[in-house]
């Protein structure tokens, strides 16, 4: 326990806060999943078929987008609520939205290795080239759904 302390004191400043941020959003997000249809929390975004022409970054975006994403994946493993990848999503797009930075998420499905008759769904989002959340394993998803924010449709 007290090496996470240490770990924790061993951040920028700027990191503790996009971590407590990222903490508090991913709660706000697993909140609104539990009590909000889907429909409803993507209203503000744009759905498209497949495709989306994702602006590409300048440095300083790419870098803000990474260190939002590295705050996601360390706040997420330290919730006592499950943050899986869907919460994980929708966080990232409050806060880059927030930063004005365009993105995507995606919903993929695939096939359950261990069982036929079912499917696993898997949520990840993109800023420019770069995975933000949820980028292990997202190959073996077919993309269903396509959410994005500050960027226009093909």
């Amino acid at each position: 326990m007290l090496s996470r302390y240490k770990n924790f004191a061993k951040l920028s400043l700027e990191e503790r806060r996009l971590f407590w941020e990222a903490y508090r959003t991913l709660g706000v997000m697993r909140l609104l999943i539990m009590t909000v249809s889907f429909k409803r929390l993507t209203r503000s975004l744009d759905q498209v078929a497949q495709k989306r022409d994702i602006p590409p970054l300048s440095i300083d975006e790419r870098d803000i987008a990474e260190r939002v994403g590295a705050a996601i994946g360390r706040a997420s493993a330290h919730t006592p609520w499950e943050s899986a990848c869907l919460v994980q999503s929708l966080t990232a797009r409050q806060m880059l939205q927030k930063r004005e930075i365009p993105g995507v998420f995606y919903i993929g499905v695939a096939k359950d290795q261990e069982s036929e008759a079912k499917i696993r769904a898997h949520a990840w989002s993109q800023c420019g080239e770069k995975i933000i959340t949820g980028g292990k394993g997202h190959e073996n998803f077919t993309v269903l759904s396509v959410f994005g924010w500050g960027c226009k449709a093909l």
